[in-house]
């Protein structure tokens, strides 16, 4: 039995849908360029400039695409834009097999610092950004550049009274890149302390952390702070059980400082040291 041949699809069907298939297109090429141009322009001895979210959003929002089911495929786009790259450092980890402090438990500082860097690089990727994890003495480090570093560790499992509790941040203030490491560890100091509840415990800041070793291998035009997010003997609550909220504070701190947003002059509550 012979087949009754599909109607011809009407030619203003055809256009409307050519014209859904440019506008997709249209898009595609529009935010590349958006962030190419953003993107070309970064140096890593520069903050991330504050029109990035700004022209992404501009492109989209006038465009006002909505797909429909008579869009023809849209094409993929060529160009691979690169994304801005932080690198973390998991503090004691890496083949020198250095663990830290370690708790009763049998914890170690190296398990805690590597388990919220992890998520720390999870977040982060999760906002666009590259990230690098990296060794306590990663060969990476010399010369690394990037937009920021930060250095994760925490402080002893010793009891050393009910007042050493909190977290310390210190900055590379003596390289070449130190308004931006000033304003770094102002962002840190600030958002860490605003999602964990947890105090900054300036009076126990020890040259380990202002003279850390890393500071001096990074390329001298990257910013670099380390930060002990809590000791692991009073704060060992929240740095096991909580991990998540603990990387959360240090990602908002990092994208505080990239993103260019505001931050007051950082006014802790400073725990007296033990």
């Amino acid at each position: 039995m012979a087949k009754t041949p599909p109607p011809s699809p009407a030619p203003g069907g055809l256009l409307n849908a050519f014209g859904e298939a440019l506008r997709h297109i249209g898009i595609v090429i529009a935010v590349g360029v958006a962030l190419a141009t953003v993107f070309t322009a970064w140096t890593p001895s520069t903050l991330l400039p504050n029109a990035v979210a700004e022209q992404i959003a501009a492109v989209i929002a006038t465009s006002q695409v909505s797909a429909t089911t008579t869009a023809l495929p849209v094409m993929a786009a060529t160009a691979t834009v690169p994304r801005p790259k932080i690198g973390l450092v998991a503090g004691h980890n890496g083949p020198q097999n250095d663990p830290g402090s370690v708790c009763a438990s049998g914890v170690t500082e190296a398990q805690v610092n590597l388990d919220i860097a992890t998520r720390v690089k999870a977040g982060l990727e999760a906002n666009g950004f590259a990230v690098d994890l990296l060794d306590e003495f990663d060969p990476r480090l010399e010369g690394y550049q990037a937009l920021a570093v930060v250095s994760i560790h925490n402080d002893s499992c010793d009891y050393f009274g009910e007042a050493a509790t909190g977290f310390k941040v210190a900055g590379a203030l003596d390289t070449g890149a130190p308004e931006e490491a000033t304003r770094l560890v102002a962002c840190l100091t600030e958002r860490y302390a605003a999602r964990t509840g947890l105090a900054f415990h300036a009076n126990t800041v020890t040259a380990d952390m202002t003279q850390y070793h890393t500071f001096y291998e990074v390329n001298a035009a990257t910013p670099i702070a380390i930060i002990e997010t809590g000791f692991l003997n009073m704060d060992y609550k929240i740095l096991t059980e909580e991990p998540q909220r603990v990387a959360q504070g240090v990602i908002d701190g990092l994208l505080c400082y990239v993103l260019n947003q505001p931050v007051g002059q950082p006014t802790p509550t400073t725990a007296p040291a033990p």
